[in-house]
C-alpha cells in the first residue's frame, strides 16, 4: 500500500504526520511512502531527508491524495481534503467526530474509511498509539515554558547577596497527561506546585512528583474511571465547592495552568473572572483548553491577553506545534504503530479488523457507514483502578496507648526468653563441669547483650556501625586465641568457631564498606 502525508493546511500548524525515521519503519511493513513537497519543512524535515529515506516527494495535495491508498494527517481534514478522498481510501488523523458531524457525513458519503487518532481507546495495549497523550505531554511541558516566559521572575527560590527571592507558586488544574507533565516541569524548575483534580485516585501520582494535592472537603467524590481515564462532569454541588477552593487559592498563586477537558463537550469554566481579578499583578494563566472554549472566562483562543490588573492569560491552541520536531516525531510514531496493527502480516496489505478493540474504537467511518460512537472496549480502561483508602490517623491518646501496648508485649517476650534461657543454663550446670560453665555463661551474656545492642540500631546507621563491630570482632578473636590452649575439647571447639565467625565478620565488613565507598567515587 502507498502511505501519503500531505502538507497541513491549518494556519500555524508546523507538524507533519510522517518523518523520515517513521517512513523507514513503514517500509519494513511492506508499504511505499509518499510525502507532499514542503510538508516537513516547518518541523525541520527537508524534502532531501525524505528522499534519502526512500520516500517519494510529490507536488501538490491532489497528486498525493490521488496516489496514496492511506493518507496520514495531523489536523482534521478540511472539506476540500475530504472531497479528494475516494471510495476505499483510508484517512488517519485527528478528527474529533463529536464536534465535526458534518465532516463525518461528508467522509461517509465518499465511502472512505476514517480512523480518528483522538478516538484511540485508553487501554494498555493502545498506549503506543495514544496520540492525545503524546501531544498532551508536550503541551503540558510547553505550557510551563510559556508561563515562565511571561512570568518574568524566578521559579525557584534563591538567597543572594542582594536579597532573598521567594519561589513561584504554581497551580495545575487537572492532572491528566498534560497536567502531570506540567507538574513535573514546574517542580523540576523549583516552583512550589499545587495540583487539583476531580479524581481522588490521582492524588498519589501528584504527591509522588513533589506537588501538593488540593483536597476538597466534599463527600461526593468523582469517579473518572468510567470515562476511560478522563474526568467526568461534576455535580453542581461539587462544582461550587471547587470554585470556592479556587477563589481561596487565587490570591496566592503566581501561575495557573488549566488542562481540564471532558470528551465530546466544551471545556468546563473553572477559573472565573473574579479569580483572575484576585490574582497579583504579573501573574500568569495558561489555558490548555483554549481550543475547546477555555477553562478561563477571559481566555481568547490563539491570543495572549493582559488584563487591567496585570494578569497575563495565554490562550494559544498550538502548544505541540511550537515544538514541531518533537511533536512530529512522537505523532508519526503513533501513526506507525497504528499502521503496524493494520498490517499484521507485514506484507504491505492493510487488514481493517473491526473485531480488534483498538481499530474498532478509532474507526469513525467504514464501508459507507458511520461507526461513531464505538462500543465500549472489551477490556477495562487504564484508569479503572479504585483509589486506596488512606489509613485512619490516630489521635495522640490512641498513639500513646499503642506504644504502651507494644512496650508491654516486647517486655513480656524478653522475660519469657530470659526465663527459658535461665532454665536451660540451670539444667546444663547440673551436668557440665564448673570450668566450662564459667566460659559458657560469659558467651551467653555476650550473645544477649550484642543482640540487644545491634538489633535496635537504625538501618541508616548500619554502615558506620561496621567499624565498631570490626573492633569488637578483633577482641573476640584475641579472647578465642587465648582459650584455644585450654585442655577441654569443647572449649577449644567453641574458641575455634569464634575465630572463624569473627574473621568472617571482619573481612566481610571491610569488603562491604569498600563497595559502599566505591559507589560514591566519581568515574
Amino acid at each position: 500500500m502507498k502511505i501519503g502525508a500531505p502538507r497541513e493546511l491549518f494556519e500555524g500548524e508546523a507538524r507533519v504526520a510522517m518523518t523520515p525515521e517513521s517512513a523507514l519503519q513503514l517500509q519494513k511493513l511492506g508499504h511505499e511512502c509518499l510525502v507532499e513537497a514542503g510538508a516537513g519543512k516547518l518541523a525541520g524535515f527537508s524534502d532531501e531527508a525524505y528522499a534519502a529515506a526512500g520516500v517519494t516527494v510529490v507536488d501538490g495535495p491532489a497528486t498525493l491524495f490521488g496516489a496514496a491508498d492511506v493518507v496520514v494527517k495531523v489536523r482534521p481534514p478540511v472539506e476540500a481534503e475530504v472531497d479528494m478522498l475516494r471510495p476505499g481510501q483510508t484517512l488517519i488523523s485527528f478528527f474529533y467526530p463529536a464536534q465535526n458531524s458534518a465532516l463525518l457525513e461528508r467522509a461517509k458519503d465518499k465511502s472512505a474509511t476514517v480512523i480518528a487518532m483522538d478516538m484511540v481507546p485508553r487501554i494498555s495495549r493502545a498506549q503506543k498509539m495514544d496520540a492525545l497523550s503524546s501531544m498532551a505531554n508536550i503541551a503540558g511541558y510547553r505550557a510551563v515554558i510559556e508561563a515562565g516566559n511571561n512570568f518574568g521572575r524566578f521559579f525557584t527560590g534563591q538567597v543572594t547577596a542582594a536579597g532573598k527571592v521567594p519561589p513561584a507558586k504554581v497551580l495545575v488544574v487537572g492532572a491528566g497527561v498534560a497536567g502531570l507533565a506540567a507538574i513535573g516541569t514546574a517542580t523540576s524548575l523549583g516552583a512550589i506546585t499545587y495540583a487539583f483534580d476531580v479524581r481522588p485516585e490521582v492524588a498519589e501520582q501528584i504527591e509522588s512528583m513533589g506537588a501538593q494535592f488540593v483536597f476538597l472537603d466534599f463527600e461526593d467524590t468523582q469517579d473518572g474511571a468510567a470515562t476511560g481515564g478522563y474526568a467526568a462532569p461534576s455535580s453542581p454541588e461539587f462544582r461550587e465547592k471547587q470554585l470556592e477552593k479556587f477563589r481561596e487559592l487565587a490570591p496566592d498563586m503566581d501561575i495557573v495552568i488549566t488542562t481540564a477537558l471532558i470528551p465530546g463537550r466544551d471545556a468546563p469554566k473553572l477559573w472565573l473572572e473574579d479569580m483572575v481579578k484576585a490574582m497579583k499583578p504579573g501573574s500568569v494563566v495558561v489555558d490548555l483548553a483554549a481550543e475547546r472554549g477555555g477553562n478561563c472566562d477571559l481566555t481568547v483562543p490563539d491570543q495572549k491577553v493582559v488584563t487591567e490588573n496585570g494578569v497575563t492569560i495565554v490562550g494559544y491552541t498550538d502548544f505541540p506545534s511550537r515544538m514541531a520536531a518533537q511533536s512530529s516525531t512522537l505523532y508519526a510514531t503513533n501513526i506507525r504503530h497504528m499502521l503496524t496493527d493494520l498490517t499484521p502480516a507485514k506484507d504491505g496489505v492493510i487488514l481493517h479488523n473491526m473485531e480488534d478493540d483498538v481499530i474498532r474504537g478509532a474507526t469513525v467511518t467504514h464501508e459507507n457507514a458511520i461507526t461513531f460512537p464505538p462500543p465500549p472496549p472489551k477490556v477495562a480502561a487504564i484508569a479503572a483502578a479504585k483509589p486506596k483508602e488512606k489509613p485512619k490517623e490516630l489521635t495522640p491518646e490512641e498513639r500513646r496507648a499503642a506504644e504502651v501496648a507494644a512496650f508491654r508485649k516486647q517486655t513480656m517476650n524478653q522475660v519469657t526468653l530470659l526465663g527459658v534461657g535461665g532454665v536451660l543454663l540451670l539444667g546444663l550446670g547440673l551436668v557440665a563441669p564448673a570450668s566450662f560453665m564459667q566460659h559458657f555463661i560469659v558467651f551467653v551474656l555476650a550473645v544477649f547483650v550484642g543482640f540487644q545492642v545491634i538489633w535496635n540500631v537504625s538501618h541508616s546507621l548500619h554502615t558506620p556501625l561496621m567499624s565498631v563491630t570490626n573492633a569488637i570482632s578483633s577482641i573476640i578473636i584475641l579472647g578465642a586465641l587465648m582459650q584455644i590452649g585450654s585442655g577441654s575439647f569443647l572449649v577449644i571447639l567453641l574458641a575455634a568457631l569464634s575465630v572463624f565467625m569473627a574473621g568472617i565478620n571482619i573481612f566481610g565488613g571491610f569488603l562491604v564498606t569498600r563497595r559502599m565507598l566505591a559507589m560514591f567515587q566519581k568515574s
